[in-house]
């Protein structure tokens, strides 16, 4: 992995004194609101955004319309989440017609496409700020321009991005963390827009990392997430990013998750991580995308079915109750019949706890979206199903496996559908509701097993911390 360069104390001390700069204006917004769309990278680059919009001396505001400024931070790995991107932003030209002062802000993947951000300035001329994935760490000079100037500003890099450290941040909870260790992606999938979107892969040094998740501990953080498009190409991949695990894990944190790894880099230290270190949960997302050899290689996956098959058996092997998810496309230009039904049977064979299942969608300016495609959109529609139906099925049967077991929760959450109940996960990443006050949200409670739903578990309270 070629090293990239960390942007300088220089220029985040510059970026600081936009804040100040920003914070001292009279005529600013207040209270802002984020929506953030897309994976958990993008989460916790909204909280980096909160981070910088608290620096500048706004508030967060819950309800969208109340707000002074509103951000999106969008995604667009596929159509449907520019096409909802893009919607929201055009109900936004109706809102700014009744507060001409409300300042609109689009940024995160979808405006790093080629073309987008020009796209965008004449379509929709009422955005006050357009920016990239790579000067995320700009914001505050560019909310000072746009103040200042009162016109609009739009900054998008086409070079790959710096490796930023030093941001305020605003987190969600005290007590579950993500920790991104590196960014972009060097794999090209045919169908995949991300290493356009996000650049090459850079990381973080080791040094950085440990020094966040040591002061996430000390703040109370109980769970962190690594973060990274390909967290197991850390550094050039190999055993790098099991010794990163290994350092963490010696930080004494009470529970580390990791995504989203990729089968080819899926190294035999990694594995053998499950089975060693103590506070490395039970859990992988592991994205095979199809079961077919001759899909994977036009989807340039760089591993083939057989290679994913053995390496769920060494990482069972090591660790017997491991929850294993992932993520699948139906209807991939030119799949037949047959490549669907290797699919199918590969679902059936490995027994995910779950699986994020989609139909291909082009992107363009990725190969894939010059194939040839014949298949009728009804004809996907109807495989999407089947293995969508046959997936519920086997998750059930996955949960109801644990009905009976005691299992050790880190609450995180009052249940959405019961105000007297709370949930969170067992270490194997199963979400599970059971009856208590919202003052264990971030402590670890023991639960028995009582039921299972279609998505989740419900249990019983046995002790907490």
């Amino acid at each position: 992995m070629k090293e990239r360069p960390i942007v300088s104390e220089q220029e985040m001390q510059r970026q600081r004194e936009f804040m100040e700069l920003v914070k001292a204006m009279g005529e600013r917004p207040r209270r802002y609101h984020i929506v953030s769309m897309g994976c958990q990278m993008n989460e916790r680059d909204s909280e980096s955004i909160a981070g910088m919009l608290n620096a500048m001396g706004m508030e967060q505001e819950a309800v969208r319309e109340q707000a002074d400024l509103i951000l999106y931070n969008t995604c667009c790995v596929r159509e449907n989440a520019e096409n909802k991107a893009l919607g929201n932003v055009i109900w936004l030209k109706e809102l700014k017609k009744d507060k001409p002062d409300l300042m609109i802000c689009v940024g995160g993947c979808m405006t790093q496409e080629k073309g987008m951000a020009e796209m965008m300035k004449k379509r929709y001329p009422f955005i006050d700020l357009i920016y990239g994935t790579h000067n995320l760490y700009k914001l505050p000079e560019y909310i000072y321009r746009a103040l200042s100037q009162r016109q609009p500003v739009i900054e998008v890099m086409d070079i790959d991005g710096e490796v930023v450290e030093g941001m305020p941040e605003a987190r969600k909870n005290r007590f579950n963390a993500f920790v991104n260790i590196m960014y972009g992606c060097d794999n090209f999938c045919t169908y995949c827009i991300v290493p356009y979107v996000r650049g090459r892969e850079r990381s973080r040094t080791p040094e950085a990392v440990l020094e966040e998740c040591a002061r996430l501990r000390d703040e109370g953080a109980k769970e962190i997430m690594l973060l990274g498009q390909n967290v197991n190409s850390y550094r050039g991949g190999g055993a790098e990013f099991a010794e990163l695990l290994r350092r963490v894990n010696d930080l004494g944190i009470s529970r580390i998750r990791f995504m989203t790894s990729h089968p080819k880099d899926l190294s035999d230290e990694l594995i053998a991580a499950f089975g060693e270190l103590e506070h490395l949960m039970p859990q992988l997302h592991l994205p095979v995308q199809a079961g077919s050899n001759e899909v994977l290689r036009r989807m340039n996956r760089s591993y083939t079915r057989e290679h994913y098959l053995e390496l769920v058996k060494k990482l069972r092997r090591v660790c017997p109750e491991i929850g294993l998810t992932s993520d699948i496309i139906v209807g991939f230009p030119g799949e037949t019949l047959e490549q669907f039904e290797e699919t199918m049977s590969l679902v059936e064979e490995v027994r995910f706890d779950a699986a994020y299942t989609f139909i291909y969608s082009p992107r363009k300016g990725t190969r894939a979206a010059t194939y040839p495609d014949d298949t009728p959109y009804e004809v996907k529609s109807e495989r999407i199903q089947r293995l969508i139906d046959r997936q519920q099925a086997i998750a059930l049967e996955v949960l109801e496996q644990q009905v009976g077991k005691a299992e050790r929760v880190l609450v995180e959450a009052v249940s959405t559908r019961d105000a007297a109940s709370v949930g969170g996960k067992t270490p194997r990443g199963h979400m599970v509701n059971f009856a208590g006050p919202a003052s264990l949200i971030g402590k670890f409670v023991d639960v028995e097993i009582t039921s299972a739903g279609r998505n989740t578990l419900r249990g019983r309270r046995i002790t907490e911390e």
